[in-house]
């Protein structure tokens, strides 16, 4: 089969919104352009929403949220059970679309597709678990509590992971009652409209809906009053964009943000275990675009040498350039023009600063790659961490090692920024793996391993890389309410 007619035969057929069940055309008319950041190639048109269609969009699913909240506990268990079966089938055809549409290796979207599904999975399973619980009252009465959900919920997410988040993040909101307005991201919407088109018709027409768009449909979703909670995933700016509508409404909101990550490498660690988990966390299969991604990689002054020369050698034997959708490919391009101007820019800051350059640092010189936004990985050395390019997330390919000898330093160092999402951990003694887990401020920890998530292990952020916790239970939670019930004993 030929490029172009791999291309059109996966792209949606639809280029609308869809709420109430059905698809519809932007009500102004405005539709953008979507294109392939490796070739820049046109894949088609995505409508663009004005805050008429985020209205007609939140008011079907508000329509929607009697039925779905009735509609039986193990009814939604078996609804979300068969999304994750459409999924599965259609692994190929989703994962080649994130490819063409964000910029990542078609092999690992591929397991993306197959995350979202378990995820969905999950949540179907913890359903059982929406309890409430029963307090003691001294004067006979019976008091006891009850999760309800909270009504209309709209998610925002990214264009790193869009198949893997559109899917698995509305997969806690429905599972509790909730219905649903996903928000796609303008660059990489494709995948999003192909699983609303491949699974919405399994939920009653208005639970589960898409708006297409730039940040002001974003916008007019989040201030929009029947909204009931807002979840994010994607930067600090748009977090701080999110909570600052929100608390006009005095709205809730679930957000997982940035990272700048430490990586700490202690001098007993195995060294070739180490290394490798360095080039596995920094997430150079899609060029570093992810927020857990350990950009910040400690290593004790008596390895310092050899792990760099190791490492170096491992990021270029293990990660190249290539087309997305080329199946050998082991690292993608950025997703869009400002975010390889950001990470060019912050190369040049870094030379600036003093760092020394290891390697990558430039576009690569192969021509089939002119067009897209590519960029070689690249690693930084004798990084003090002071410099900018060791304190600020670049969200591209990136990463910089810095050398340490006196551990109370080192944790002052790592904990010194406002980020605090996850952290790697390299020792082969107990004591000190669990003494510096307790003393990193982050909300999710490696040790002697990283860049893996494990279902039901909650996922989140201290600091200002985040609010609250996805992946878990607690997730489940977000999208509830607890209702008190006091029955009082009737006289005698």
């Amino acid at each position: 089969m030929s490029q172009q007619k791999q291309t059109s035969s996966v792209i949606p057929v639809n280029d609308g919104h869809y709420y109430g069940g059905q698809w519809h055309a932007p009500i102004d008319g405005r539709y953008t352009q979507v294109v392939n950041p490796a070739t820049q190639a046109v894949l088609g048109r995505v409508a663009n929403a004005a805050a008429e269609d985020a209205d007609a969009a939140v008011g079907a699913a508000r329509s929607a949220f009697p039925v779905w909240r009735s509609t039986p506990i193990f009814k939604r268990a078996e609804i979300l059970r068969s999304a994750a079966a459409v999924l599965r089938r259609h692994d190929k055809e989703l994962a080649l679309l994130d490819a063409l549409n964000c910029g990542n290796p078609v092999a690992e979207m591929v397991h993306d597709v197959h995350a979202a599904a378990a995820m969905l999975e999950y949540f179907a399973g913890l359903i059982p678990e929406l309890k409430g619980d029963t307090i003691p009252m001294n004067n006979g009465s019976f008091n006891f509590t009850i999760r309800e959900p909270l009504g209309v919920i709209v998610r925002i997410y990214p264009s790193n992971h869009p198949l893997l988040f559109a899917a698995s993040r509305i997969a806690a909101a429905l599972a509790a009652g909730n219905t649903v307005v996903i928000k796609p991201p303008e660059q990489a919407p494709l995948s999003s409209i192909r699983m609303i088109e491949l699974i919405a018709n399994l939920f009653p027409a208005g639970v589960l809906n898409c708006l297409n768009g730039d940040r002001a449909a974003g916008a007019a979703l989040v201030e929009h009053p029947l909204v009931a909670k807002v979840a994010l995933t994607g930067g600090e700016a748009a977090g701080k964009a999110v909570l600052r509508a929100a608390a006009e409404q005095i709205k809730p909101t679930l957000l997982e943000l940035g990272g700048k990550n430490a990586l700490i490498v202690y001098p007993d660690a195995d060294l070739p275990a180490a290394v490798t988990g360095a080039v596995r966390g920094m997430n150079f299969l899609w060029a570093g675009q992810s927020c857990g991604s350990t950009s910040r990689v400690y290593v004790h002054a008596s390895l310092y040498d050899e792990f760099l020369e190791r490492f170096a050698k491992g990021v270029r034997a293990a990660h190249r350039p290539g087309l997305p959708e080329d199946p050998k490919t082991t690292m993608g391009c950025l997703g869009h023009k400002n975010a390889f101007d950001k990470t060019m820019s912050y190369i040049e800051l870094a030379l600036s600063e003093g760092a020394r350059l290891v390697t990558g640092g430039r576009r690569p010189d192969d021509p089939e790659l002119a067009n897209g936004w590519f960029v070689e990985p690249t690693i930084f050395a004798d990084v003090a961490s002071d410099m900018r390019v060791a304190r600020e997330e670049i969200f591209g390919p990136v990463v910089v090692v810095i050398p340490w000898t006196n551990e109370d330093t080192l944790m002052a160092e790592v904990n010194a920024l406002d980020y605090g999402l996850t952290c790697s951990i390299w020792t082969q003694d107990l004591n000190t793996a669990l003494a510096a887990a307790g003393r990193v401020e982050a909300g999710y920890v490696w040790i002697n391993g990283s860049s893996s998530h494990a279902i039901g292990a909650p996922f989140g952020g201290y600091k200002r890389s985040g609010l609250g916790r996805e992946e878990c239970l607690e997730e489940l939670f977000e999208f509830t309410q607890v209702k008190n019930v006091n029955v009082a004993r009737a006289s005698s």
